[in-house]
């Protein structure tokens, strides 16, 4: 209807004023560019004119439907709206644009020829938000996994990329497919690879990249549940444990699911002092340290998937040496003699020093310090030595002194027959009168 009234104008026109349009028309050109938008969006096509002497402008659709001539509706669309309609500009809108309407739209000018310009409207195709199929929860330590990612209906073929740990996986399968509509296409990616304990809990990302996006992908993430046989470490609260001093042994088991309460053992068997040996939890607590502690200590942890253990050998080692106070050994004559003993102390009580080692002690224990042991052996053979000299010298000196108080008796007789006479009166007398020396 638009087309017969411009044509009926045209005809009316004086031949003259054809003549002077024509002339004028040949500086003008429509001027037009291509649209991209996404499915769903609102598309805006612009035609421009420089110079333009009150000449018609149009648009039409890839099927050559009349949209818009001048300001005037011609189709029946109500997703089309005028936009901006003068002489040097005709604008229109396509709101919720579909995958259909994606063509080349053509502005016309009408010039004597008519002059058009073509612009093409190009209709992204957004991607589905992505799924992640293939993954059945638990997986057992050191299966092989294998998950899927598939979106549809891109337009251009989307793009399917791997994450783990927010580190891209490269070493992927990709499969691109054409729609039924065969305009958009669907996309899958699959990862394969084998899980260990470090995957448990640990997100796997599948992310869609798209023009249609906006620099916004789309995601799809699976949280790894690994099932796997415990781990076990033993760790002592003291890296150096001595004889009477108390020790904690903590087990530091880890496994999914959790281990159940774990199992102490000694040299492969039961504790041998469960008064002194507690065990509380996770930890084994021995109140205080003997070398018959000396052995093996095993920790096991069990969960449904298996058992593990670890083992620590204990050394129980002797208290520091000590010096004690200076000692003095008193002698019957003014000689002095000191002494230094190095004594180990030990925490159980006992009236004899036994030097008898313990059977229990584990072949790399360390032993007494011989050499001291020796010096302080000799030092006494020392002393006793001097003791014993210094007694027999002074008893040798009192005898003699004894003897010549003993001869006394006859320096007053006049001749030698009455001095031996007062002399065996006073060995008389001498055994009525003893002296004893302790």
């Amino acid at each position: 209807m638009f087309v017969f009234f411009f044509l009926c104008n045209l005809s009316l026109e004086p031949a003259a004023a054809s003549k002077n349009k024509i002339k004028g028309s040949q500086g003008q050109f429509p001027l037009t560019q291509n649209v991209t938008v996404v499915e769903g969006g609102t598309a805006i096509l612009t035609c421009r004119v420089d110079q333009n002497d009150n000449t018609s402008l149009q648009w039409s659709n890839p099927a050559q439907q009349t949209l818009y001539f001048d300001d005037k509706k011609a189709l029946r669309d109500n997703r089309i709206e005028l936009v901006r309609a003068s002489w040097h500009e005709l604008s229109i809108s396509v709101s919720d644009v579909s995958l259909s309407d994606e063509g080349q739209y053509t502005c016309s000018l009408f010039t004597m020829p008519v002059k058009t310009s073509k612009a093409y409207l190009t209709v992204l195709g957004v991607p589905e938000k992505p799924q992640i199929s293939g993954f059945s929860s638990p997986v057992m330590e050191g299966d092989l996994m294998q998950l899927t990612c598939k979106t549809s209906g891109s337009k251009p073929a989307a793009d399917i990329r791997w994450f783990k740990n927010d580190k891209e996986i490269k070493d992927v399968k990709y499969l691109k497919e054409e729609d039924a509509n065969r305009k958009t296409f669907t996309v899958s990616s699959t990862l394969d690879f084998r899980v260990d304990r470090s995957d448990d809990g640990v997100a796997v990302i599948c992310r869609v990249d798209h023009e249609s996006l906006n620099a916004t992908p789309q995601v799809a993430m699976q949280v790894l549940e690994i099932h796997y046989t415990p781990s076990v470490k033993i760790i002592p609260s003291t890296p150096f444990p001595q004889e009477g001093q108390p020790l904690i042994l903590t087990c530091e088991s880890k496994g999914k699911p959790l281990p159940e309460p774990v199992l102490w053992t000694k040299d492969g068997g039961e504790l041998p002092d469960p008064d002194r040996m507690v065990v509380s939890g996770r930890e084994l607590n021995i109140l205080f340290l003997n070398k018959t502690d000396n052995g093996t200590y095993r920790c096991e942890a069990t969960n449904t998937i298996g058992q593990s253990s670890a083992e620590y050998v204990l050394i129980v080692h002797d208290v520091p040496n000590t010096l004690l106070p200076t000692t003095i050994i008193p002698s019957l004559t003014t000689a002095t003699v000191t002494t230094t003993v190095a004594i180990t102390t030990s925490p159980t009580t006992s009236a004899t020093t036994s030097s008898v080692r313990d059977p229990n002690a584990l072949a790399g224990q360390t032993g007494p310090d011989h050499a001291l042991i020796g010096g302080i052996v000799a030092v006494v053979v020392f002393v006793t030595l001097c003791s014993i000299f210094l007694l027999g010298r002074y008893l040798a000196r009192h005898k003699g002194t004894y003897l010549t108080n003993e001869a006394k008796g006859a320096e007053d007789a006049p001749d030698a027959d009455t001095a031996i006479i007062n002399a065996e009166g006073s060995q008389v007398n001498a055994e009525e009168k003893k002296e004893y020396f302790i």
